[in-house]
């Protein structure tokens, strides 16, 4: 049987004959992670066990890339840089090559092998590749490790996590044993691929909700009421930041304090009275000018503060007030983000939003404008960051979409050293929800969020049977796109930006932008090898 060595940005469709890759050495720094494929096609069914071996076998781990059921690939008003763009199968969570694994006859696999440097193995190595039972094949890959290291990640990331599909899909409570243990796999899961920042449910995040439909209750403050006087209860959010900082998390994004899309409305907030019952005191029925809901965030923002400034987490605490409001929302949002100001002053308070007129105006001082709106903000904001959701799936940006090609994913990683971004936000790390959160669906079953997101834009892992998590291709590919960047970082000390920005656009006829870049796989694994090389010389 052919065995068929392909890089990391190739996708293996079941019903096509993939492009091989031509591959010779594959190049990493030594603690890097660095992905290749195996790809095969069996001539007949059967029953096969992956073997890995080579001096690096160690340190290396082979998935089986698994199909999931697409439904929408994208939006009609999509370019045409995609793989498809038609419903189907398409190649996307990775499960661990074990045991015995089926196979059909006609239908191509992929094999995911990835090498975890260890930051001792230096040189050239090598990983083989050996399929054994009902049929066979082998193949050896070299791998070159570089002795020199990628930095530690500057870039803030958050995907926005989602504590309470976690309930939804394990059938778990809020704050159980199991909800601890669940949601510690998954956040450890996501802090190895990138992710050092975290949304934090101060309250049930107001986010992807209907108007007037409502999310499982995941507030991590306990709030009892008495008269207009409010008192806090803040076990359970020092239990989530000791966790968090125990799986690597090293940045808090606490919850949005107004509803999504124009801040007019209060989060769910539940309370506790004088009998210890339980009620809903703040949320759709609150309105964004409400005076009880003023004294109350004056209230436990002078708490809040305490258990922040208790924790040492003061500098590394972000606060929103609205995500993505419009410029028909400016008036308000002005007015809510001011009382915000008051109530956490010197913090930095950021909103994903692409209308410019939010930071002109002073409405906000840290906006996070989508790719495709980000040329006004460039150069006017300090620190600037930047996002991508569903709508960002034209005008050639990076996404993640799993009908898009790999490199549409990991270019990012490119762009966002040539544009100096500072952070990074998606919205969907483990949303497992219809839009507006109407009902729970399967994400083996349902991968775009019921037929309104392109499918792979509302997650990034798969929920498995024990708690623990399964990966996709594009999280390693996304990740793959921190690591290019930590590689131009590392690059940049020694001979400087200027010459790195030089190195990236050699020979292009237009300049690196979110809307323009070769969408050539060769030349973005090159550009790699080449800093790789420029790194290794002494």
């Amino acid at each position: 049987m052919e065995l068929l060595i392909l890089n990391s940005l190739e996708k293996v469709f079941s019903d096509e004959k993939p492009n091989v890759s031509d591959i010779k050495v594959i190049p990493m720094l030594k603690n890097e992670k660095m992905s290749f494929q195996a790809a095969f096609c069996p001539e007949t069914d059967g029953k096969i066990t992956v073997l890995l071996g080579g001096s690096l076998a160690e340190i290396s781990k082979a998935y089986v890339v698994k199909d999931i059921p697409v439904g929408n690939a994208c939006f009609d008003d999509a370019d045409d840089y995609y793989l498809r763009k038609t419903s189907g199968m398409y190649p996307d969570y990775l499960l661990p090559a074990e045991g015995e694994i089926f196979v059909e006859k006609g239908k191509w696999y992929s094999l995911w092998i990835e090498v975890s440097g260890n930051g001792i193995i230096t040189g050239k190595n090598s990983v083989t590749v050996d399929i054994k039972g009902d049929m066979s094949a082998a193949s050896e890959v070299e791998i070159e490790i570089i002795d020199a290291e990628l930095p530690k990640q500057e870039l803030v990331y958050t995907n926005w996590y989602h504590s309470d599909c976690i309930c939804n899909y394990y059938g778990v409570e809020p704050f159980s044993d199991e909800y601890w243990r669940i949601n510690k796999n998954f956040i450890k899961t996501a802090v190895e691929h990138g992710l050092n920042c975290i949304l934090t449910p101060l309250f049930t995040p107001p986010l992807d909700t209907k108007v007037g439909g409502e999310r499982k209750t995941v507030q991590l403050v306990k709030v009892r009421k008495r008269g207009g006087k409010y008192s806090f209860d803040f076990m359970n959010l020092r239990k989530w930041i000791a966790m968090c900082h125990e799986c690597g998390v090293e940045y808090f994004e606490m919850s949005h304090l107004f509803t999504q899309w124009g801040a007019k409305h209060a989060p769910k907030i539940i309370a506790t009275d004088r009998k210890g019952r339980e009620k809903k005191i703040f949320g759709w029925f609150t309105r964004t000018s409400s005076k009880n809901y003023d004294i109350f965030l004056r209230q436990f923002s002078k708490e809040l503060i305490k258990v922040i400034d208790a924790e040492g987490i003061r500098e590394k605490c972000f606060f929103h007030v609205s995500d993505e409001p419009s410029k028909s929302h400016l008036k308000t949002y002005k007015r809510r983000a001011k009382l915000i100001e008051e109530c956490f002053p010197d913090f930095r308070v950021i909103d994903a939003l692409s209308d410019y007129a939010f930071y002109e105006t002073g409405a906000v001082k840290n906006p996070i404008p989508a790719e495709n709106d980000i040329e006004p903000f460039v150069g006017n904001v300090p620190e600037l960051w930047t996002y991508y959701c569903c709508g960002q799936g034209k005008e050639y940006v990076p996404n993640r979409f799993v009908s898009m090609p790999s490199l549409r994913n990991r270019i990012l990683g490119v762009l966002l050293y040539k544009y100096d971004i500072k952070g990074f936000l998606q919205w969907g790390y483990n949303f497992y929800n219809s839009q507006y959160s109407i009902k729970a669906i399967n994400p083996y079953e349902v991968t775009d969020a019921g037929g309104s997101f392109p499918s792979g834009d509302s997650f990034m892992v798969y929920p498995a049977d024990n708690g623990e998590t399964l990966e996709s291709l594009r999280l390693k590919v996304f990740y793959d796109a921190f690591q290019d960047l930590a590689a131009l970082k590392a690059l940049e000390k020694k001979i400087g930006r200027a010459k790195v920005i030089e190195i990236l656009e050699k020979d292009l006829e237009k300049p690196l932008t979110f809307k323009e870049y070769p969408h050539d796989d060769n030349w973005l694994l090159s550009v790699r090898e080449k800093v790789n090389n420029m790194i290794k010389e002494k």
